[in-house]
């Protein structure tokens, strides 16, 4: 094998390949690369989770593979100057790595034993903008659950109904829900997605508007961005009837702006140590004005912000936390929130439409 490419392009594929390489493995080939020149050069990271490969603009002199170790071979590219990059495999599974006056011998391994990336049957496909893809987990990834009690929800749902996609997470103590209408006609269909897997094709996706196809199956889902795609395994199990969780009535809403609200509730939970759960900060709503209140050990905060408010006057506490990850994905100017009663669950909405819905369960006091 001999491949000659550009430095930052070479770079961008290993910084995305990375994402699937498993850093702790008992097996050395699951710590590697696999490099292979064939028509095109592609490179595949695999931990048998999540598979990445990602094709590389490159001039193949000559064809072959090999697997060179994943941090070793970052490192080195890493440190290259910006130039052309030449790689060679000799003999021995010795590999060749030049770049103008830099000259290194790695040993590589055989990639016989580098497990390949599973072939998808595209049962299930739709086709939306890497922008809109990235913003829907951006705005519910962080409600997945990390109790591995319950493993069906450290995953997020995906699912679409009617022309409609829909991105759910929830945690146990909040739920998130993102939906957005797709153009293409597509069939029905449900599947829950690890969060890991989201975490890591959320940082290969870009905020453009450049086409990208999602194709699942029973157990398995890809991302397919063309020069780079992404297989994963889905979670098992029944995902809850988030319809159902969320109500319907509400005592009590207020209209207020996002920012607003943000801000004062950050500034609220200052006095609240970082791994202090039982510190909620409180909410007394009434006349058209929302006081934010937080009183621990550290000191007292008092905020307050002018709403326009429908129903009855409430006093409740949330978990600052909860709320504040909440808001800080939301766009919309001002938003819509629901309080069911002073024990029961809120509701984030937009003022209009229904793009996304974030609920919170109170702390009891």
């Amino acid at each position: 094998m001999k491949v000659i490419c550009d430095k930052e392009k070479l770079l961008d594929g290993i910084n995305i390949v990375q994402k699937a390489v498993s850093t702790k493995t008992t097996l050395p080939i699951l710590e590697g690369i696999l490099l292979e020149a064939d028509g095109e050069f592609k490179l595949t990271g695999n931990d048998l989770e999540i598979g990445i490969e990602c094709y590389v603009e490159a001039d193949i002199q000559k064809k072959g593979k090999t697997v060179l170790n994943s941090r070793i071979f970052g490192d080195i590219v890493r440190r290259l100057p910006d130039a052309e990059v030449i790689i060679e495999l000799k003999e021995n599974d010795l590999v060749i790595i030049e770049c103008e006056n830099s000259h290194f011998e790695i040993k590589g391994l055989k990639p016989d034993g580098f497990p390949a990336l599973q072939e998808i049957e595209k049962e299930n496909s739709f086709v939306l903008s890497q922008k809109v893809v990235k913003e829907m987990i951006r705005q519910t990834i962080f409600a997945v659950g990390i109790d591995e009690n319950r493993p069906i929800l450290t995953g997020s749902l995906v699912e679409c109904r009617d022309g409609q996609l829909s991105f759910v997470s929830i945690d146990g103590f909040r739920l998130a829900l993102r939906r957005s209408m797709t153009e293409n006609e597509i069939k029905d269909f449900k599947v829950v997605v690890p969060g890991k897997t989201l975490n890591e094709i959320s940082k290969i996706l870009q905020p453009v508007n450049d086409d990208m196809t999602i194709y699942s199956t029973s157990n398995q889902i890809m991302f397919d961005l063309g020069n780079c795609k992404l297989v994963s395994r889905l979670l098992e199990g029944e995902y809850l009837n988030y319809e159902n969780i969320i109500p319907n009535e509400y005592e009590t809403c207020i209209r207020v702006n996002t920012k607003q609200l943000l801000s004062s509730i950050e500034r609220a939970s200052l006095v609240i140590p970082a791994e202090e759960r039982r510190y909620p900060v409180m909410f007394k709503i009434s006349d058209d004005r929302i006081i934010i209140t937080s009183n621990t050990d550290r000191g007292s905060v008092k905020e307050e912000l002018a709403v326009d408010m429908n129903g009855k006057d409430l006093d409740i506490g949330f978990n600052p936390r909860y709320f504040t990850d909440a808001l800080k994905v939301i766009d919309d100017e001002e938003v819509n929130i629901h309080f069911t009663n002073s024990v029961g669950p809120c509701t984030i909405k937009p003022v209009e439409g229904d793009d996304f819905t974030y609920m919170i369960l109170p702390v009891r006091r």
